[in-house]
């Protein structure tokens, strides 16, 4: 019986021979297909998952731009954590351009940071945060001394920023305690 169970295709689907079937947890379940069938292990997990939390924890909606922008406002900046593949510049540049927001009409600048950019980067915040305009700073993470001045920087002029007025940032997530 044991041989067939573990010869099934989807053996986390499959009913589990003999008595002990009927004594099994979820998670005893989860524990045997760990020790036999490891290769079926993620989908059992998946249902294990969906089936006492909801799908909402395995189906993740996709990112939407228009819907992240919501709950933005002048006060409120939005930051985009990078990682490989993922360049969060098109998503704003589209939202822009739906927006009337653009770097043709002069209310988008797209800085990437590194040595030098500071001032670039602050006379930008300011200006848009009194006419109204989208500055995005990328790659943030190469300036960490600078960062707490721009925080400084925003608390200030979203004060009485213009309603439009929108900071992106990006920046890699810092290394983790065990690769320092």
């Amino acid at each position: 019986e044991w041989r067939v169970w573990f010869d099934t295709e989807q053996a986390e689907e499959a009913q589990i021979p003999g008595e002990i079937s009927t004594i099994l947890s979820a998670i005893d379940r989860l524990m045997l297909l760990r020790a036999m069938r490891p290769d079926r292990l993620m989908n059992s997990l998946a249902s294990f998952v969906t089936n006492t939390m909801g799908k909402d924890y395995i189906s993740q909606k996709p990112f939407s731009m228009s819907s992240a922008f919501e709950e933005t406002n002048k006060r409120t900046p939005m930051f985009f954590v990078l990682f490989a593949g993922v360049d969060p510049t098109p998503w704003v540049e589209g939202l822009g351009k739906e927006k009337g927001i653009s770097t043709e009409n002069r209310r988008f600048v797209n800085i990437s940071m590194g040595q030098g950019q500071e001032a670039p980067a602050e006379a930008v915040v300011k200006q848009f945060a009194q006419e109204g305009g989208w500055v995005m700073l990328q790659n943030c993470h190469l300036m960490s001394s600078w960062v707490p001045k721009l925080e400084r920087l925003l608390e200030v002029v979203s004060e009485g920023a213009h309603e439009d007025f929108r900071c992106f940032i990006s920046a890699e997530p810092p290394p983790m305690a065990s690769m320092i």
